[in-house]
C-alpha cells in the first residue's frame, strides 16, 4: 500500500465521522453545548474542516475552498482565511447555528475532494517536502497531513461523543 493510499483512507475515516456525528440532526441538537464553555458539533465540524482547509492549501498552494468556493458567504462569515476557530470563546462557539447539517457536510466534503485530489498525486518526495520552517525541526508535507488528522480524529471524536450525550437525552 502506497502512504497516498493510508493517508486518503485517513482522511475518509474523519469525513465518515463527520456525517455519522450530524446526520439528521436539528439546528438545536447541531448547537447543543453541555455548558457555555464547551463546544457544539456545528462548531466542532466547521473549525475542523477550516483546519483542514487552511493546511491543505498551505501545503499545496492553492486558495482556500473557504473563499474560492464561496464557502463563507454560506456560512455568513467573513471570506477570511484566518476565521478558522483558533482563539474562539464561547460567544463565538454559539453563533455558529447552521439550519441544519447540509452546508457543514458541503463544505467538509468540498474539503475532503480537494484532499483526495491533492493525495492521488504524493509521493515520498512530496511528503517529505519542508513548508514550515518556523519549527524546529522544519515540518514537512507528511508531517503537517499527519498533524491534521490527528486534530480533525480528536474534534470528530468530540462531535461523536456530544451525538451520543444528545441522542441519551430523548
Amino acid at each position: 500500500m502506497e502512504a497516498s493510499e493510508i493517508l486518503i483512507d485517513a482522511y475518509t475515516r474523519i469525513q465518515e465521522l463527520v456525517h455519522r456525528s450530524a446526520d439528521g440532526l436539528t439546528q438545536e441538537q447541531l448547537a447543543y453545548r453541555p455548558e457555555e464553555g464547551s463546544n457544539s458539533i456545528a462548531w466542532l465540524i466547521w473549525h475542523l474542516t477550516r483546519i483542514q482547509d487552511g493546511h491543505l492549501a498551505a501545503a499545496t498552494g492553492r486558495e482556500e475552498a473557504w473563499v474560492t468556493e464561496g464557502w463563507a458567504d454560506r456560512f455568513g462569515m467573513p471570506g477570511d482565511t484566518s476565521v478558522n476557530g483558533q482563539g474562539d470563546g464561547p460567544a463565538e462557539v454559539a453563533a455558529l447555528r447552521p439550519d441544519g447539517p447540509d452546508v457543514l457536510f458541503g463544505y467538509h466534503d468540498a474539503v475532503v475532494d480537494r484532499t483526495r485530489a491533492y493525495l492521488r498525486s504524493v509521493d515520498a518526495a512530496e511528503l517529505d517536502r519542508i513548508i514550515d520552517r518556523s519549527y524546529d525541526p522544519p515540518v514537512s508535507v507528511g508531517v503537517r497531513l499527519v498533524s491534521v488528522i490527528s486534530d480533525n480524529t480528536q474534534h470528530a471524536g468530540q462531535a461523536r461523543y456530544l451525538r451520543g450525550m444528545i441522542e441519551r437525552q430523548g
